[in-house]
């Protein structure tokens, strides 16, 4: 059974950084991609970085590009966003999500995930 479980999320300055995780099981790296989305009250959910099966490749949404960063630990089964110099417009809902063999076109795309997390929040403060 695929599961994914967030933690990370909390109240932070303008300016600070947060670390979020992913606990995964279930599957492989080998053959599922990992991506991080968000989601804000009143806004619709939207990619913010994937971590493709496989070889690892990264990618991100321009609004993050900089600031943000995905890895993951295969030791640990655990997918982290590494974020950075938050602002008051990354406030959201953090999930992460998991499916096997998507391309690279849709990584950012809500349906194009299978699997998804509860959430964890993140609040940023001005």
């Amino acid at each position: 059974e695929v599961q994914l479980v967030e933690s990370g999320g909390a109240l932070v300055q303008a300016g600070g950084s947060l670390r979020l995780s992913c606990a995964t099981s279930g599957f492989s790296y080998d053959d599922y991609a990992v991506g991080w989305f968000r989601q804000a009250p009143g806004k619709e959910r939207e990619g913010v970085a994937c971590i493709s099966s496989g070889h690892g490749d990264t990618y991100y949404a321009d609004s993050v590009k900089g600031r943000f960063t995905i890895s993951r630990d295969k030791a640990k089964n655990t997918v982290y966003l590494q974020m950075n110099n938050l602002k008051p417009e990354d406030t959201a809902v953090y999930y992460c999500a998991a499916n096997r063999d998507i391309s690279s076109g849709r990584y950012s795309d809500v349906d194009a995930y299978n699997y998804w997390g509860q959430g964890t929040q993140v609040t940023v403060s001005s």
